[in-house]
């Protein structure tokens, strides 16, 4: 990933950079939605091994711009490469080597855990005995093993989350994008999903994941993306984001004032008897 600084500033996103070996190369990537352009023609490029973070408010892109990396949104324009793979082009070629894990989990409720995670690993084209031996030691890993034989239907949301990691991973995938994959989970299936992730990475292999919560980010990342308004606005490891502050800090500083509580609930608190 590229950035540039000046001396006390945060580092500002520079356009058009080459893709060199960079296991995500985005390209000029737009989205409109009628008259709202979600997001505005982004580069951004991740290298190989990297744990990544793409942050920003609500509705700033996040989730419309991982749809489009991962190949289930058309974008009206630009290109996404995955370790070299044209995924609007070869569809099948980059979709081989990526695992996805979408903000709104849908799993097949009616299998047990055990048979969701053998079932991803037989439609990504494992043996049977590979992808059961598979998926018996990522439902240990993820801590699901005493859950293996219930219904995914009868899951916490955390043990979905798991669950689904699970079926991202099993065919060993050489890049994982996550939209917001800790929304809603337990600190304590959290902890064993970001242990997971940095272990996943630490291989070499290649974590995007999506959030809005910038103390995860800072905790498991060591780079960082900012997009605001459909833009990418900052992007480089996370010290030379957050610029001696805290991440939070930074993006708050970055993103720019909003109304203040005192502008827009004046009334609050000022009843009278």
């Amino acid at each position: 990933m590229q950035t540039g600084k000046t001396s006390g500033e945060l580092p500002r996103y520079q356009p058009g950079t080459g893709t060199g070996g960079s296991a995500v190369a985005v390209r000029g990537l737009r989205k409109r939605f009628g008259d709202k352009e979600a997001v505005a023609g982004i580069d951004l490029q991740i290298e190989a091994g990297s744990l990544a973070g793409l942050v920003g408010p609500n509705g700033a892109g996040k989730t419309t711009s991982l749809s489009m990396m991962t190949g289930l949104l058309r974008p009206d324009g630009g290109q996404v490469l995955v370790d070299g793979r044209d995924v609007w082009q070869d569809p099948p070629a980059a979709k081989a080597i990526m695992g996805v894990v979408t903000a709104e989990v849908r799993l097949f409720e009616r299998l047990s855990g055990e048979e969701l995670l053998e079932y991803a690993g037989r439609l990504r084209g494992l043996p049977a005995s590979e992808a059961r031996e598979r998926a018996a030691q990522l439902l240990d890993v993820l801590d699901l093993a005493a859950d293996a034989k219930r219904l995914v239907a009868d899951y916490s949301t955390g043990m979905r989350k798991k669950a689904a990691l699970g079926c991202a991973l099993i065919h060993n995938p050489s890049v994982l994008f996550l939209d917001e994959p800790l929304e809603g989970v337990d600190p304590v299936s959290g902890d064993v999903i970001r242990r997971l992730l940095t272990r996943f990475a630490a291989s070499g292999s290649t974590v995007l994941f999506s959030s809005h919560v910038m103390e995860l980010v800072e905790q498991v990342c060591d780079h960082v993306s900012i997009i605001d308004k459909g833009k990418i606005v900052a992007t480089g490891t996370i010290d030379e984001v957050r610029g001696g502050k805290t991440l939070q800090r930074a993006f708050i500083d970055l993103i720019g004032p909003r109304a203040t509580d005192e502008e827009v609930l004046s009334w609050l608190g000022s009843s009278s008897s």
